[in-house]
């Protein structure tokens, strides 16, 4: 293609003529301008006509497009011809006899030049490359847009005369108009099937794609002999879906008429152009499709094409969706109808059965589709889906948040990504032409909403919403698109919404020109049902009987929902049978590890192959994490997070870690990926830690750098299978807010909303060393903020009854030492629940010479020191470290405190009070839920202690304001005092998180760490 691509401007100034009867060419009757996408063409015209050129050898042509291969292969051509004009095409004989002056005495391609070959093949690419300009897709006719010039034939040099002249226009290598078994044509033949191909109810966008096959590939579809035509029973099946999108509409209008639903009218053909897209997948290979969308069209989409029972959909407009009690069902808070999800298998036009899941998604337009995506790559995981043909998302978006929401990029980013693919996502523009009061020009800067997408060479459909057959056709050409090059494709559906943001607004305040050609505007199934009566195909009996049967089963179901009772929940796909609702009883397991696990998972992830060439200080950190497996001590945090992950690979879980920079470590502690620095190999021994291990089964990934589209990534992953320990880790933890939608709509509050649980784990760097405002807090108040346990409550805390964390929306935990870092990442799959788990990593305890673990304290075995110091499960709190007994009398101040903020009191006591006599630390490590059984045990055992609350973080952050109440309500509740006698000694309010001057961060560390300890009582809250 390249090589005729190059010509243009060559031929341009050889051969163009601007012909002053452009205006009577039927095919150049709509106003011109020079295209901004033009870039082969220069402005030079002639005067007279175009020159005909001498017959010369091949060999001695100049043109840049005969270079290379093309010029060699007309060569052999010309010589074949030569010695026998009948062993070459018919075509190619015309070809040759014209240019050399044998033009043959019969009507054809009589006069054929190459410049006219060369100007004919600019005009067909001009069409490939600028016909979607020309493509009537907008239904209401309002949008005036001007046609590119190069769409213009006189711009050719051809005119009226020419348009019966027979063309031959075979290009090696090429498919399409351009193919060399393509038929000799007349010029106007081949205009009329370029302007039905590229200037129809169908624009293509698909010249940007650099791949050649991709683009030859698509030409075959497009440029067909003739337009696509659909038999009678198809168009059947067509008009029936498209009767039950439309009538579904009509019926909530007519039965709940003040009722916000966000209906689907004006964009009707979205309903079977859905449908026939999952027949065509499943015909294709597709077993399951996961599919994620806005509110508009979602009642229509779960009833018509998941596929939801309508007497369901009925009652929760009727009554609400609260089910009825029953022992072990929780409700959580509900969520509204329009964004709720849901999963059913169906049968498919071809006989094929397909898994379709509607993922719930919040009215945060786009923020479900890396959830979506995440979700899809998981089932490929456990499906073993390794072509990942079998498994597929499909995206539905709105047009103003699909050209507006940077997520949408984000997510598109991660489509070619090794750890992040699904083999190509399907996306479905629901074009209204507006967003909620926003005209287009207002909303975008681009032609089209969908320009985004052309930054993956993904091929773009759009199509004119009103034109059932055009959207069937190009939902059709997606599906094949995908499975046959597995990556993303954009359908522009160009409709149109036929009342406002929801039923209840007024779209003519802001749009009254364009709603009031609604008002007056045909639907999509009226256009259609004359289209089919005008064919003669169909008729008006058969109409009539659709519509009769299916008003007669909407009232049916409609009836039905009056005695609908909500069945119990089945609460997620059939990998979550067994697991318990927050109000149904789960025991409390052991996370330790047999010591012979731990000694030979511990061998293989701290060892190298012999002959890979590793870094030196490489080679030193495995050395180093080698003594530490062999001697039994001094574990750090890295060995203790790998073998937390080695153990639950041994127990046949699947491990995922991703982030920015995750394999080596932001602070370069982890190094779960090693390079080899003469072949640049990668070895990573978590992948070796069994026998025959699935190189899948442990990932660990770095990211894109993105928050947003990874983080929901990740939890949308985390939701497939609850046999996986999913963790995505930030950078910095301040970093986390760039994916703040996650956290809020669906990290925090997806259970309650939507019934899902997720064990998705985050970790968030956090501590104060004076790295300033944007390297020292993970926000822990914000996390703590959305926690939702009760404050003034003690929930039941008997280890055999307690359900504080089912019931509870998060843990959040700020751990001390890397044994009870492995076994709270441990215990996150050994429960019979999932819930999120938010750590607040740390940054120099990753090195921090007290902050190791002997390997006994990983172990499951009783009655040694390291069971006596950690036992065989995570510690939500830590007792001091002197061994005080149960009743110490004599200790004056009891300093609680929370992270690595630990080691530094632990050190200034060392130096006043040595013996431990007068002072103790307890670390909390398990902030949320509040530990309150082992915050009253460590109360009680200093019963004469003033309580003071320690921290880093200034006073309206961190964890204080949490505390503060749950810890009052602890010391109510066994007497020990009222809110004043919690004193706080750390930072003041700011509004930074911290300073930027290095000394003055030293100067407040030393002051609040010296006061929390110092020998007076503490009067009052001290503020450093």
């Amino acid at each position: 293609m390249a090589w005729w691509i190059r010509a243009g401007s060559n031929i341009t100034k050889l051969a163009i003529k601007r012909r002053t009867i452009s205006q009577s060419i039927p095919y150049a009757i709509r106003k011109t301008i020079s295209s901004p996408q033009n870039q082969y063409f220069h402005s030079s015209t002639f005067k007279s006509s175009p020159p005909v050129p001498r017959s010369v050898p091949l060999s001695r042509l100049t043109d840049s497009f005969l270079d290379g291969t093309s010029s060699v292969y007309l060569e052999e051509l010309q010589r074949a011809w030569e010695e026998d004009p009948n062993s070459v095409d018919e075509s190619w004989d015309n070809f040759f006899r014209n240019f050399v002056g044998q033009a043959p005495t019969s009507p054809g391609i009589s006069g054929q030049t190459i410049q006219e070959s060369m100007r004919l093949l600019l005009l067909v690419r001009s069409y490939q490359v600028n016909g979607h300009m020309k493509a009537k897709l907008d239904p209401l006719n309002l949008e005036n847009r001007e046609i590119p010039e190069d769409l213009e034939l006189a711009l050719y040099g051809f005119d009226e005369a020419d348009l019966d002249r027979e063309f031959f226009l075979g290009v090696w290598r090429m498919s399409g108009f351009l193919s060399e078994n393509r038929p000799v044509q007349t010029l106007r033949t081949i205009l009329t099937r370029l302007e039905q191909a590229y200037c129809g109810n169908i624009g293509y966008e698909y010249m940007h794609i650099a791949d050649r096959d991709k683009c030859n590939w698509l030409r075959e579809k497009i440029e067909t002999p003739v337009p696509t035509h659909y038999n009678r029973d198809r168009r059947l099946v067509m008009l029936d879906r498209l009767i039950w999108s439309s009538q579904f509409e009509n019926f909530l209008a007519t039965k709940w008429t003040a009722a916000k639903r966000f209906g689907l009218e004006g964009g009707e053909t979205l309903i079977p152009g859905m449908k026939e897209l999952i027949d065509r997948s499943a015909d294709l290979g597709v077993e399951s499709i996961v599919i994620g969308m806005p509110h508009r069209g979602r009642l229509n989409v779960l009833g018509n094409v998941v596929r939801k029972p309508l007497r369901q959909i009925f009652s929760e407009f009727s009554s609400g969706t609260k089910p009825v009690d029953e022992i072990g069902l929780y409700t959580g808070t509900g969520d509204v109808k329009y964004h709720l999800g849901t999963s059913y298998d169906r049968a498919t036009r071809g006989g094929k059965r397909i898994h379709l899941s509607l993922v719930a998604n919040p009215s945060h337009l786009e923020a479900v589709d890396p959830v979506v995506i995440g979700k899809t790559r998981a089932k490929q995981y456990y499906s073993n889906d390794l072509d990942r043909t079998k498994n597929m998302g499909i995206l539905l978006h709105g047009d103003g948040s699909f050209a507006g929401q940077g997520v949408v990029y984000e997510t598109l980013h991660l489509s070619g990504l090794p750890n992040y693919t699904t083999g190509g996502t399907i996306h479905i523009v629901v074009n209204n032409q507006v967003a909620f009061t926003t005209d287009p020009r207002s909303g975008r800067s681009s032609q089209y909403c969908t320009d985004v997408a052309k930054a993956l060479d993904a091929p773009i459909f759009h199509v004119n919403g009103d034109d059932l057959e055009a959207v069937v056709h190009v939902c059709e050409l997606a599906a094949e698109w995908r499975q046959v090059f597995h990556c993303d494709v954009v359908v522009d559906i160009v409709c149109y919404r036929r009342f406002g943001h929801n039923e209840i607004d007024e779209p003519s305040f802001t749009q009254p020109k364009m709603y009031k050609v609604i008002r007056n505007h045909e639907s999509a199934l009226d256009i259609y049902q004359k289209k089919l009566l005008e064919s003669s195909e169909i008729a008006n009996e058969d109409i009539d009987r659709i519509h009769k049967k299916i008003s007669a089963i909407l009232n049916e179901e409609f009836i039905a929902s009056k005695d609908y009772v909500p069945k119990k929940r089945d609460w997620l796909s059939a990998y979550w049978s067994g697991f318990k609702s927050p109000e149904q009883l789960s025991r409390i397991r052991n996370t330790g590890v047999k010591p012979d696990i731990l000694k030979n998972v511990g061998k293989a992830i701290t060892t190298l192959p012999e002959n890979f060439n590793a870094h030196r200080a490489i080679n030193k950190i495995f050395k180093d994490r080698s003594q530490m497996i062999e001697n039994e001590e001094g574990i750090d945090w890295a060995v203790a997070e790998a073998l937390a992950f080695a153990t639950l690979l041994v127990e046949g879980n699947h491990v995922r870690l991703s982030g920015q920079d995750v394999e080596r470590g932001t602070f370069s502690h982890r190094h779960a990926v090693v390079h080899d620095q003469e072949t640049g190999e990668k070895y990573c021994p978590l992948d070796h830690v069994t026998m025959n291990q699935n190189e899948e089964m442990f990932t660990v990934s770095n990211s894109s750098l993105s928050e947003f589209a990874v983080l929901g990534f990740e939890l949308g992953y985390s939701m497939e299978n609850p046999n996986a320990l999913v963790i995505w880790e930030a950078q910095f933890g301040d970093f986390a807010n760039g994916a703040q939608v996650i956290f809020d709509q669906f990290y925090s509050s997806g259970e309650a909303k939507w019934l899902r649980q997720t064990g998705l784990v985050v970790l968030l760097p956090h501590g104060y060393d004076g790295q300033g405002p944007e390297h020292s807090s993970a926000r822990l108040e914000r996390y703590l903020q959305m926690s939702d346990d009760h404050p003034y409550v003690i929930p039941e805390m008997d280890p055999t009854l307690r359900k504080q964390i089912q019931e509870c929306n998060w843990q959040i935990v700020n751990v001390t030492t890397p044994a009870n870092y492995f076994h709270v990442l441990r215990r996150q799959l050994h429960r019979e629940f999932r819930k999120p788990l938010i750590v607040m990593a740390p940054k120099n305890l990753l090195r921090h010479k007290e902050c190791k673990s002997n390997l006994s304290e990983f172990d499951d075995n009783k009655g040694h020191p390291g069971f006596d110091k950690q036992g065989t499960k995570f510690k939500r709190l830590i007792k001091d470290k002197n061994n005080h007994s149960d009743l110490e009398e004599g200790i004056r101040r009891l300093v609680l405190c929370s992270g690595k903020i630990y080691y530094e009191l632990d050190e200034e006591r060392n130096k006043v009070d040595g013996d431990g006599k007068e002072l103790a630390i307890c670390r909390v490590e398990q902030l949320s839920p509040f530990p309150y059984d082992v915050i009253q045990r460590e109360l009680n055992r200093y019963p004469n202690a003033e309580i003071v609350w320690c921290q880093e973080e200034p006073m309206n952050m961190g964890a204080y304001s949490y505390v503060a109440p749950r810890l009052w309500t602890a010391m109510r509740d066994i007497g020990r005092g009222e809110m004043e006698d919690i004193k706080y000694v750390g930072r003041g309010p700011s509004a930074a998180t911290a300073t930027g001057f290095y000394q003055v961060h030293v100067k407040e560390q030393t002051g609040l760490i010296q006061n929390a300890l110092k020998p007076d009582p503490i009067s009052t809250n001290i503020m450093c």
